[in-house]
């Protein structure tokens, strides 16, 4: 594959992966741990700050790299932007949500009773919502940037030839 065709299929697949990770882990996996047989609260807390570490990790090494493919290709300023704001909400989810979330959790898995933080979960699925809306939107607009334009290319079959004078035209 090369440079051009590499840098191409990881716009598209990059953007796609990281949509499914976040969809799988923040929208099935994380509500879904706490209907399990046996696990506790403080148990399901533990598994969760593993995952999301681990989802956070992961996230920010595919933003790198699809910034970086993404400058390389020059793609354009409507994907600049959708990219910038994935990076902007990432930014907030890491360093401002989570932390809070964080401390609370810190406080149930010691045994301790923990202030509510049912603002701060609501805005971790609130920026979770954006970076999937986001990330569907820099799909869609990388998709439509990279493949050809359906209306201008012949259907199956059809001939390629260049129009000729029409028989009444003679």
């Amino acid at each position: 594959m090369t440079g051009g065709r590499l840098t191409t299929a990881l716009r598209l697949l990059l953007p796609a992966f990281l949509l499914g990770a976040m969809v799988a882990i923040s929208f099935i996996e994380a509500p879904l741990k706490f209907l399990a047989p046996g696990v506790t609260i403080p148990i399901g807390l533990g598994i969760g700050r593993l995952v999301f570490t681990a989802l956070n990790v992961l996230a920010g090494a595919v933003l790198l790299v699809l910034t970086v493919v993404t400058v390389r290709a020059r793609a354009g300023r409507t994907v600049g932007v959708l990219l910038t704001a994935i990076w902007v909400v990432f930014a907030v989810e890491v360093a401002v949500i989570r932390p809070v979330l964080n401390r609370r959790s810190d406080l149930v898995i010691a045994g301790s009773a923990a202030p509510g933080t049912d603002g701060a979960h609501y805005a971790y699925i609130a920026a979770d919502t954006i970076l999937v809306v986001l990330l569907v939107a820099l799909t869609i607009v990388t998709v439509r940037s990279v493949l050809p334009d359906p209306a201008a290319t012949p259907a199956p079959g059809a001939s390629v030839r260049s129009p000729g004078p029409r028989e009444t035209d003679r």
